[in-house]
């Protein structure tokens, strides 16, 4: 049974952290380089950067499965948008509908915010996630590349989704 749970502490901070380090280092090293997949973990995943993000707004969440971390979710509201910044499982847990649980977790997160879209942005060279957005009912609607720093760009697509309330 999939739950996904708010995280409001270190301790949660610190299991999004474990995730985010072994999802990104399987699955984003043959995409971006292992310079910049460890420049990325360092900048925006971490404890005091989780912290700092919610301080900013964003909420995460601990997708859990038959009571094991397997995944979450960050997202922020923005006007009258929902931003899903992270969503994330973990490559052994990928197959059995809990990223769908997650996303409907989403939507009706945005129904809940008053929220007529969901917004995402996704790597340019990441197609299997662009196709699965796709196929969720999400559109490219235009590129989007921002400097992150020591030398390092995130070359996106951003996507959007209407929610219907």
């Amino acid at each position: 049974m999939t739950e996904i749970n708010i995280a409001n502490s270190d301790s949660d901070y610190s299991i999004i952290k474990k995730l985010a380090n072994t999802i990104w280092r399987e699955y984003y090293i043959p995409i971006l380089g292992l310079m910049q997949v460890e420049y990325m973990l360092n900048k925006y995943h971490t404890v005091s950067t989780i912290t700092n993000r919610v301080e900013q707004g964003y909420k995460y969440f601990v997708i859990t499965y038959e009571q094991t971390p397997v995944g979450f979710i960050s997202i922020k509201k923005e006007k009258d948008s929902l931003f899903l910044s992270k969503i994330y499982v973990l490559k052994d847990y990928r197959g059995r509908k809990i990223g769908k649980t997650a996303m409907q977790f989403i939507y009706d997160k945005a129904k809940s915010m008053n929220c007529n879209k969901v917004v995402l942005t996704v790597n340019k060279h990441n197609s299997s996630s662009i196709n699965a957005y796709e196929k969720l009912g999400f559109n490219n609607i235009g590129e989007i590349v921002i400097d992150i720093g020591n030398g390092f760009v995130m070359d996106d697509y951003k996507m959007e989704k209407r929610i219907e309330n």
